[in-house]
Order: structure tokens, then sequence, then C-alpha cells
């Protein structure tokens, strides 16, 4: 008599390699294999004939052929990598007694050991008594589930970790956890425990409306709400499944929202003006953040998720909420240095008479240190100056932000003379930041002669009515030329070549005094702009050119116009937010009115 216990094996060591990124090999370590009688053999030497095509045996001193992977049924709203297997039925048994048997397996209520309504003990109808062949074939569905869904786990976490913003990854969070317990829409909302935002609310396929009806609902009758503020389901203590360490629930289920009496009314009505009779909810939780949030998913019908799907959401959601927290620890980040750039920079132009302004402006994903000004001096005159800082993230900002208080300090005291003005900054950077460079422009304009806060107009000549033009003087270290935009011409201011602020003993460069007819308007700009165009610096000064020289002529009585054409011909992708560049940008226009 043949002895099948040694010489029928299933071969696994193909799939424990393929999963074995996942962690999965002391998973399909720990399954047993079948125990089969000795008093079988009749069934011995029919075994070559009624087992499964696709289960993989061999004896013992031959090599093992490739296992071919069974199927699994779609199940609980998974797009399964693998297709269903069929049943195996005993050939020895009656028809219908297979029949019998495999509808019973089905209709048995699933439990944690064994998630794919496989019994423990390996057969198809939980009876001691089932055939050696039925339960190999049981082992290896059970098998093909458990792979099947760290498959579709694996896939699940690998898509998450492409997100790279949070608002993407809630996003996803919500969609694959949707795929997992079966259902169709959802919410996720994120309020972090520590109070330091941020707080937002998405939906998936729910609109702001929607979403605005289910914020009506009282706190106390929301699923999610209760998770979040920490509160026990009411009358549920038995059932609610609390984890290590928490001080809430770790979910709460609704199977049937129009049919339960002791939920609130309002949310009866909302759940019926929506069109969704079933609700689940879950915290997201992670440290060091603790909490960040809770999601919850909507079912169409009265439904509850079974323990395979609350397992698989279970696991899916523990790698989600540190993703989550990982992202939301970097938009922190982000949002800091944003902050602080944007209270380093002017939080509005002023209004001068006789002159308007308009900027635009962005920062490169590290944060950058190009800045502008624009300040009202003494007497009615304008200061307009842009510059750069060598390097980038926070403490390039907070080089900027001192670089530009120190400039207006001096603009105040001496703005009459912009090359003293750029020697007493040169000066300060030597000695407070020796290993730090600067590139800086700074222009200083007096009122028109005869305009309020202005030297008096002195006479017109007989016959001539022009008003007088405006002086403007302004001196550079290393920085772009601006360029001068009016109806006669199109031309860069030429100013004196100097060294970068910091890169010499002492700096020192000569003034340029120009004169503005009425109705003209003086371009400054940093170099990122230049850069962003991804041409070498020559073909990017003739497309700036070439860019102003175009604006529209209904245009050119507006700043603001001004500037959103420049960008929009000048950058490739047409605006000034480009992921992909590092380069801050800076444009900004002065037009001086007729």
């Amino acid at each position: 008599m043949l002895d099948i216990t040694s010489l029928v094996r299933v071969h696994v060591e193909a799939l424990i390699a393929e999963q074995h990124d996942m962690g999965v090999c002391d998973a399909i370590g720990e399954i047993e294999r079948p125990k089969i009688p000795h008093s079988v053999t009749q069934q011995n030497a029919a075994l070559p004939n009624i087992l499964r095509p696709d289960l993989v045996l061999w004896r013992a001193g031959h090599e093992p052929s490739a296992m071919t992977v069974p199927h699994v049924p779609k199940v609980a709203g998974i797009e399964p990598a693998l297709p269903a297997p069929a049943h195996t039925a005993d050939p020895l048994t009656p028809k219908a007694a297979a029949d019998t048997s495999s509808d019973t397996a089905h209709d048995s209520p699933e439990s944690p050991d064994s998630p794919h309504g496989v019994p423990p003990d390996g057969s198809r109808s939980g009876s001691p008594d089932a055939s050696p062949v039925d339960r190999i074939a049981a082992v290896q569905d059970q098998l093909a589930g458990w792979i099947s869904d760290l498959s579709t786990l694996h896939d699940l976490t690998e898509q998450l970790a492409r997100t790279r913003t949070l608002n993407e990854a809630l996003h996803e969070l919500l969609r694959a956890g949707a795929s997992l317990v079966g259902a169709r829409r959802g919410l996720v909302v994120l309020a972090p425990s520590d109070g330091l935002g941020p707080e937002t609310t998405i939906g998936l396929g729910l609109g702001h409306a929607d979403i605005g009806h289910i914020e009506t609902i009282p706190r106390r009758a929301l699923s999610y709400a209760r998770i979040l503020d920490g509160l026990p389901e009411p009358g549920a203590a038995d059932d609610s499944r609390t984890e290590k360490g928490a001080d809430s629930r770790t979910e709460i289920s609704e199977p049937d929202i129009p049919g339960e009496k002791d939920l609130d009314p309002r949310l009866r009505e909302v759940a019926a003006r929506l069109g969704y009779a079933a609700s689940y909810a879950v915290p997201l939780i992670a440290d060091p953040v603790g909490r960040t949030g809770a999601a919850v998913w909507l079912y169409d019908e009265p439904a509850v998720p079974t323990d395979r799907q609350r397992h698989l959401i279970g696991l899916y959601r523990a790698h989600a909420a540190e993703h989550l927290a990982r992202l939301l620890e970097l938009h922190r980040s982000k949002q800091d240095t944003a902050t602080l750039r944007e209270e380093l920079l002017p939080s509005r132009l002023p209004r001068v008479p006789g002159v308007r302004l308009a900027v635009r402006h962005s920062t490169g994903p590290r944060g950058g240190g190009d800045w502008y000004d624009a300040l009202s001096l003494p007497d009615g005159a304008l200061g307009l100056a842009v510059g750069s800082v060598t390097g980038s993230g926070p403490s390039a900002v907070a080089a900027m932000g001192r670089l530009r208080a120190s400039l207006r300090a001096y603009a105040v005291m001496e703005g009459e003379d912009p090359v003293a003005v750029l020697s007493d900054l040169e000066l300060l950077l030597r000695l407070t930041e020796p290993a730090r460079s600067a590139t800086a422009l700074f222009a200083f304009t007096e009122p028109p002669p005869g305009a309020p806060g202005g030297p008096p107009a002195p006479p017109m000549p007989p016959g001539l009515d022009d008003p007088f033009p405006r002086k403007l003087v302004l001196a550079g270290a290393g920085h772009c030329p601006p360029l001068l935009v009016g109806e006669l011409r199109t031309e860069f201011v030429e100013t004196t070549l100097s060294a970068p602020l910091g890169m010499l003993a002492c700096w020192e460069a000569p003034s340029v005094e120009i004169e503005l007819a009425p109705g003209e308007t003086l371009l400054l700009y940093s170099d990122g702009l230049l850069h962003r165009t991804g041409e070498a610096m020559d073909r990017a000064f003739a497309r700036l050119h070439a860019a102003a020289a175009s604006v529209p002529r209904t245009s050119r009585h507006d700043p603001e116009a001004i500037v959103d054409h420049i960008v929009r011909t000048m950058l490739p992708q047409g605006g000034l937010d480009d992921p992909a560049s590092e380069e801050d940008v800076v444009l900004m226009a002065a037009r001086f009115e007729e």
C-alpha cells in the first residue's frame, strides 16, 4: 500500500518566493499538511485519475514541477489577482452528495481562523470523514485565498505608497478601502488629535453638498464623530472592538440605518436623501500623532462587513495610517515654511500716487531665497527692490528675511542713493553671514515735478503741455537687468556689471539714471524666471524681451495683465505652478501713470 502522506505534497515554494517581500512565509508555514488515513487503498489506486489537474504532486526522488496557481472568487468587492478555482468533489461520492457538501461549505459562516469559508480542519464540509482529496483541495483553496488577499493588499499598499501629497493619500485610502469592504461611497475626516491641523473632509462619490448634508447631523449621532471624540457606541459595549491602549472603539458599524429605531431621526433623514442604508467607520491611528482622523464607507443597501473584510481593512488601514502620519508631518513642515516665507514678504503692495504695482511670486519645493519689496519712502518717494539669497530651505528663507528687513532700514535712511544702500547691505552680509552671498537690485524714484509730495514743477515753455518724465535711479549687484516696456520702446536697462554681494572684499558699482515716460512699465524679475524656460540664458533673455513686446496694446495699461501675459508666454507649462522645477520666480511690474 502506498504511503499517501509521504508521497503527496502541495508545492508552494514558488508562491512563497513570490510573496516573500510581503512577509507571508511564516503565515504559509503555519498551514498544516492534511493528515490522510492509511486505510485508503482503493482511493490510492484511483488517486492519479481523481486529483485536480491544477494540484501538483510529485513522488520522492523526482523534481517538482511549477505549481499552477488556483483561482479564487471575487469576494467583498475585491478584484482578485487570481480567478476562482472549481470545487473538487469526491468521484466516489454521488453527485448529489457532493453538491450538498459544497453548498454547505459555502453557506457556513466565516470565522477569523477560516476567512474563506474553509473549516480549520481542512475539509470542505467540516466533516472528519471527508475524503483525502477534498481535504487537499480545501487546503489548496485556503492557500490560494490567503495568497490572493496578500496580493490584493500588496497592490493597494503599493498604490498608496506612490502618493506624494496628503490629499492624494486620502483619496487613495477612500478608494482602496471601498473596494475592500464592498462599498461604493465614503468620506474621510482628517482631524489630528494634537490639534495642530490641518482639518479637512474628503468624499468618495459625495459632492460638497452631500458632505454638507452629512455635517448637519448632530455630532453625537455620527459614527466617525464618535470615533474622533472617543465616545463609546451607545448600548453596544459587548460588541465593541477595542485595541490595546485605545480610548475609543476601533470600528462602528450601522448595518440598517432605515430600520434601526434607536438612531437619530436626522441621520435617517439624511441617509434617505443621499441614498445610503448602512455605514462602517474606522479610526486612523499612528505614531507620533496618535489619532489622525476617521474614515467611513457607505452602503447603498443594509449590509455589514464580514470578518474577512474587517480583517483586510484592518491590515490596510494600519499601513495607511502610518503613511498618512508621515505625509501629515511633511505637509506641516511645508506649510510652516510657506507661512514663514509669506510673512517675510510684503503682505500687500503699497499704494503710491501715479504708480500701479503688480507682482507674481512662486517658490520651489525646497523653499528658496528669492524676494521682492516695494516700500513708500518719505516725501512721496518709492523704493523697489528684488533679490536672491544663495541656498534653499528654511535657512535660506530666514536669511532672505533678514536681508530684506535690513534693506528696508537702509532705504529709509539713504534711499535716494541706491549705491549706498547696497554697500551697507553688502557690509552687513559679509560681517554676519560670511558663508552666504546674494544678488540684489534697488531702484529709487521721486514723485514727478508738480505731483503731490514732489518737487515744484518748473514753468512750462509756451505751447508745451506734456508732463515731465519721471526720473529713476537704480543700482544692481549681480542681478538681472530690468526691462522697460512702453509704447515706443521695449528694452533692457543697461546696468553696470558687478559681482553679487558677499563675493568681493568691498562691493562698489555706479548707479544708473533713467527717465520713464508716462505710461511706461518697469519690470523687475529674478533669474528663476529665465531658468524655468529650460533654455540657455541668452535665448531666455530674448524670450523675455519678445514676451514683453507682445503684450496686447489693450492690456498695457494694466500691470496685472502684463505680468500674467509674460508668465503665460515665458513658461512652458503656462503658469508658475511647476512641481518639477526647484527655481523660485519673482516678476514685479511698476507702471507709471500718465
